[in-house]
């Protein structure tokens, strides 16, 4: 595979159409921050932590959004395999099973993988485009219940990345594309640790592979 990232960064298989933030704008400003500091190879447990003078909440939503776009990216790459045949569950190997749940389906349902990304993400989309949730202008305050959203947002994406490396991981690796989603991941995870936004119950499904890969 001559290059396997351009694969993955394929804007036609992107799951999603990509959230950017306005040039211009404090998040667009945080958010050339953020990639600055992977980009020039620092160490991700540091690349996650609160830069000094900025705000929590606004480090944390530029955050969620860039998962958002990247996970939304791998789940592309691999979503002509992962079909209604192939994964008729929404699960993490034998003992994790994830159910959807929302305003429309009251008590948590059983529902196929792709079915249950297919909400997912446009659950998310939804959540990050609410500008009374996540607020862009400059002043405006986020809403008490901005943290509580956020914790709910980032354990369901960590699914997507439980059902990647479980069930479609042999795709991941024939594109070569490891490298890059082993860096997402450990990425996702000092960030969620650093700031205490997913319980480590929903982090075990991955336990064994994280304690190898980032500690």
């Amino acid at each position: 595979m001559a290059n396997p990232l351009k694969q993955v960064f394929n804007k036609d298989r992107t799951f999603r159409p990509k959230r950017k933030f306005e040039p211009g704008t404090q998040r667009f400003e945080l958010h050339k921050k953020a990639q600055a500091s992977l980009n020039a190879g620092l160490d991700l447990k540091l690349a996650v932590q609160l830069p000094a003078d900025e705000e929590l909440n606004d480090w944390v939503a530029v955050h969620v959004v860039d998962f958002f776009n990247r996970i939304n990216l791998i789940y592309g790459t691999i979503s002509d395999y992962c079909t209604e045949k192939s994964c008729p569950v929404m699960s993490g190997g034998p003992k994790y099973e994830y159910r959807w749940q929302d305003e429309k389906y009251r008590k948590p349902t059983a529902l196929s993988a792709p079915k249950y990304m297919n909400l997912l993400m446009d659950w998310i989309e939804v959540q990050i485009n609410n500008e009374d949730l996540f607020p862009t202008n400059v002043g405006t305050p986020f809403p008490k219940n901005f943290l509580q959203v956020v914790k709910k947002i980032l354990s369901r994406l960590f699914r997507v990345f439980v059902h990647v490396y479980i069930h479609h991981f042999d795709r991941i690796a024939q594109m070569g594309s490891e490298a890059h989603v082993n860096t997402c991941y450990k990425h996702f995870y000092y960030f969620v640790k650093e700031f205490n936004l997913i319980d480590n119950k929903e982090l075990e499904p991955l336990k064994d592979m994280t304690s190898r890969m980032c500690h």
